[in-house]
């Protein structure tokens, strides 16, 4: 395993499809990346030589993306400023119910199912 930006990387996927383990980076976002080295959708990640490793990682650098435990820190703290402000969003997240105006009356039995009483 390829251990890259604090992420175990498989061996056998392709780097197009590996990239996306990483947290923060999609499937356009690591197309993106594939297209500007020049590396074909079947290169898997036990192919990759070390110099290409590390243009892969000065590419993400060049690219400024907030990545692994930044995104979750600050989606965390948006989510806490959503509750600390008493906005509708941050009071319907605290008591377990549907955020995105969803019908409740009969659905939403998923939103209601984490809240603990």
């Amino acid at each position: 395993m390829l251990y890259l930006l604090e992420t175990n990387l498989p061996e056998n996927k392709s780097v197009l499809s590996a990239l996306t383990h990483i947290y923060g980076i999609g499937g356009n976002t690591a197309c993106h990346i594939c297209k500007k080295l020049g590396f074909s959708a079947n290169l898997k990640i036990k192919d990759l030589t070390q110099e290409q490793i590390l243009e892969v990682l000065h590419v993400i650098d060049s690219l400024d993306l907030v990545l692994n435990n930044e995104l979750k820190k600050f989606r965390s703290l948006s989510l806490k400023n959503l509750i600390q402000i008493k906005s509708y969003r941050g009071l319907r997240r605290v008591k377990g119910l549907p955020t995105r105006g969803q019908r409740t009356h009969t659905n939403a039995k998923s939103a209601r199912k984490g809240r603990r009483l």
